[in-house]
This record gives structure tokens, sequence and C-alpha cells, in this order.
């Protein structure tokens, strides 16, 4: 008894050895060195909104995005790319476990060797097998890891796929309702200068004024009325867009106010760099293809070595068909070591070919950092310039109705030309056009910071899940963490992370 324990507790320490070993590096995370701030950063202390597009508070962009999150075609892929690659990890894992199967062989025949003879003879047999390569080198479970890894970066992407979907509504929403805005307005001042040119017509008839007076209003007017189809036109091609992106055919897209209307949110979130590694999921998705490669090294280095296999086989077999069970049971069993001797060294070059793909990752990775860092930064810079533009901008645009209104009133009291007041309604048509144009590019640049800052979208059930994770890992009570106020950082916990071997 004892001897057949230190056999079994030896085997099992073989196996516990074997399977603690794995050839190729363990993976390091990359190391980064953040800036301490951003270089246009005026606060600190605040964090970017779960569901940030709500500090818009406009009902209809939350419904447009919504049904964008369900329907967009772009989202559906980055789904199904996960569950593909749920497919090929499931795949991998298989591999872990003996293959087994079956075969059977029936051959009557009249005719062996070529001869015909009286007699039916022949081979009939059944047969189940079982085919388990041992996992010496590891590289089943490099395998495994890199596929795991892969599939943790394709999870994000579908984050970062719905972040970019999520942008480009709120953006394409922000350009229909400028449109619409300037389409206002070009009715509008077209509208005043129609009424004028009809004055202005009565009045060169009785002889008051010259030709050139009704000729230039001719131009003002007509300048206004070829706004009117060219923004009617902008506003069609958006609302395609937006259609598109809702997964739907090209039509009309409702919004209940003209851009002027909206309030623009009163925060500038931001938050510290290191924030950004653990929020914005194209980072996490690039740290997780760098793994994936990285664990693909394990795999060719192990091409190197031997495989070792353990083959049974348990089965019947008579040259009678009748007496195919009464000959007994036939077993078998046989280890096999097959490896590489000399191959002109083509397996150390698959070893070289996944390094180099390892530091293509690395440097893949450092890039996404870096360029992440440069839109917040282009963003942030972007918000407190436009705002400051846009105070400008509306203070030219009311100094130049003023000044078109006063113009007018001397030109009716033969004060001044009509020169004076064209020139001044042209000031004023085009101040109103970029104060609507300036006041969506804030909007923007909003929309901007919020993406480059990493804020994204989860379901309610997410959410939950997440909160009730943070409540076990921080020991509190449950339910005792308001939902609302969780800094959602890039997690996703439905996903295990990969076995670092």
């Amino acid at each position: 008894m004892t001897h057949k324990l230190i056999t079994y507790s030896l085997f099992v320490a073989l196996l516990l050895a074997i399977y603690s070993c794995a050839v190729g590096p363990n993976f390091k995370p990359a190391e980064v060195n953040e800036p301490v701030d951003f270089r246009y950063n005026i606060q600190q202390d605040t964090v970017i909104n779960l569901n940030w597009w709500e500090l818009f508070k406009d009902p209809v962009l939350d419904s447009l995005i919504t049904t964008a999150l369900n329907n967009n075609r772009d989202v559906l892929i980055a789904s199904s790319r996960i569950e593909q690659a749920r497919a090929v990890l499931g795949v991998s894992k298989a591999d872990f476990g003996p293959a087994i199967g079956y075969s059977g062989n029936l051959t009557p025949t009249n005719y062996p060797q070529y001869v015909t003879v009286d007699e039916v003879t022949g081979n009939y047999s059944f047969q189940a097998f079982l085919s388990w390569e041992i996992d010496v080198w590891g590289r089943i479970r490099r395998s495994n890891e890199s596929a795991r890894a892969n599939l943790l970066s394709l999870a994000y992407a579908k984050r970062a796929t719905q972040l970019s979907l999520i942008s480009e509504v709120a953006s394409s929403y922000y350009d229909l309702l400028d449109y619409r805005t300037r389409l206002v307005i070009a009715q509008n001042t077209y509208q005043v200068r129609d009424s004028a040119l009809t004055i202005i017509k009565l009045r060169y008839e009785k002889g008051i004024i010259p030709l050139l007076d009704v000729n230039q209003a001719e131009v003002q007017s007509a300048t206004a009325q070829v706004a009117i189809p060219l923004y009617q036109r902008q506003i069609a091609y958006t609302e395609h867009r937006l259609k598109l992106l809702l997964g739907d055919y090209p039509g009309p897209v409702p919004s209940p106010a003209t851009l002027i209307e909206k309030k623009l949110p009163d925060s500038l979130p931001a938050g510290l760099p290191s924030d950004l590694l653990l929020r914005r999921p194209d980072i996490i998705a690039s740290q997780y293809d760098y793994w994936s490669q990285h664990a693909k090294i394990g795999v060719a280095e192990a091409l190197r070595f031997p495989t070792i296999s353990l083959t049974g086989v348990l089965g019947y077999g008579s040259p009678e068909l009748s007496d195919i069970i009464s000959n007994g049971l036939g077993w078998g069993v046989q280890g096999s070591l097959i490896g590489p001797l000399f191959q002109w060294g083509k397996n150390k070059r698959r070893v070289d070919i996944e390094r180099e793909g390892t530091k293509q990752a690395l440097f893949s990775y450092e890039n996404t950092v870096l360029n992440a860092f440069r839109e917040v930064d282009d963003a942030l810079i972007a918000v407190q310039t436009l705002k400051e533009e846009l105070k400008i901008k509306e203070f030219r645009y009311k100094a130049a109705e003023s000044a078109s209104y006063l113009s007018g009133l001397r030109y009716d009291k033969g004060v001044t030309s009509y020169l004076e007041v064209i020139e001044n309604q042209r000031q004023t048509f085009a101040a109103k056009l970029e104060y609507s144009q300036t006041y969506k590019e804030v909007f923007l640049a909003y929309i901007t910071l919020y993406k480059a800052l990493g804020g994204g979208w989860i379901s309610e059930s997410e959410r939950e899940e997440y909160a009730k994770a943070y409540e076990e890992q921080m020991n509190l009570e449950e339910n005792s963490v308001r939902r609302d106020t969780l800094i959602y950082k890039g997690q996703i916990p439905n996903l295990k992370t990969p076995n670092k071997n």
C-alpha cells in the first residue's frame, strides 16, 4: 500500500513538474513613463462621466446613441469577432485533454491475392483509440495564453468601437443642428433682403435712387438665397450619415431645437494621466495584442523540442464477422517521441519571426499610448481656445447686427450710400454663420475630449456586476456603493485575464 502511494505521489509530482514549466519568456506588462499631468489640464479632481453624453442633457441624442449601440453593424461585427475568438480559445483549450476516437474495418472478399476462391475471407475489426500529447514544453499552454489574450483584446476593441460610434453619432448630431441653424439664418436673411429689395425697386421706379442700388440689393438677396439649398443639401447628407450609424436606411432625423438653444457643458473633466491607461479601451486592447503576440514566442520555442505522445487502442478483430466478439478484447499502448533534428534553421527562424512580431506589438502599444496623450492635450486646448473664440465671435456678430441696423437708418436718411449698407449686411450674415459653426466646434471639442479620455458605455448588468465585484474586493456590504458614483476604468467583469505562465 505504501509502495503504491509513493508511486502515485511521484506520478502526480511528475505531472505537476511538467505542467509548471513552459519554454519562452513570461509576459511582463510594458512599462510606460506617462507624464505627471496633461499639458493643458486645468482640473485634476474630476473624472469622466460613465455615460458622458448625458452631460449634454439632450434626450434626442440619448435615444440616437442607444439605437446606434444596438443596431450599428460595426458594433455587431465586433461582437461576432469576440464570439469567434471565444470559439478559438475553446479549440485551444481542447488540446489539453486527450483525443478520443474510433475506427472500424469491414473487408469481405473472394479475391485475395488477386486469385478467385470459393470461400469468402476478410478482416473485421472495431476499435476505440485515445491519443494524448503531453505538454512538456508548454506549447499548448502558450497557445491557450495567446488565444485568451486575443479574446480580451477583441473585447476591448469592441469597447473602442462603441466609444468611436458614440462620438460619431454625437458629432453628426451637432453637425445636423449646426446646418439647420445656418439654414434658418439663411432663410431669415433672405426674407429680410428680399423685402428690402422690393422697397428699393419701388424707390428706383420713382427715381429716388440709381439702378446701381437695385443691382447691389439683388446681389445681396441672391447671396442669402443661394445658401438655402446649400444647407438643405448638407442637412440631407448629415441625416443619411446618422441613419447609417444607427444601422438604418437613409431618412429624416428629428431634432427639437436649433444649435444655439443647446447649452454647453459646464465642467471640463480630465483626471490624472495614469487613469488614461486604465480607461482607454484602445490602449488596453493594444496591451492584450502585445500579450497575445508575446505568448507566440513560447509556441515557436516549443516547436524546437520533441513532441511526446501517448496512444492507447482498445477493440475487437476477427477474420470472421461472427467471431468478432468471441475472439476477445484486444488492447495496445504506444508512446511516441517525435522531434526535429536538422531543418536548416527553420524552427529558429520561427522564433525570430515571433520575437520581431512581439517587438512590433510593443511599439504599436507604445505608439497607442503616445497618441492617446496627444489626443487628450489637443482636445483640452481645443475646448479652452474655442470657448474664448466663441465669446469673441458672439461679440462680433452682435456688433455687426447693430452696425447693419444703424447703416440702414443712415441710408434711409440719405446720409450714406447703399454700399455701406450691403457691406454691413454681408458682415452680419457671415458673423452669424461663423458663430453657429464655432458653437458647434465647441461641442465637437467636448466630444473629442470625452472620447480621448476613454469615457464609454457599459450595460446596466455589467455595471451591476462590476459594482458587486468592487464591494467584494473592498469588503463592503451588499448594495452599499452607489452605482452612479463608480468610476468604470475599462474592466470587463465577465472575462478572466490570461494565466501568466
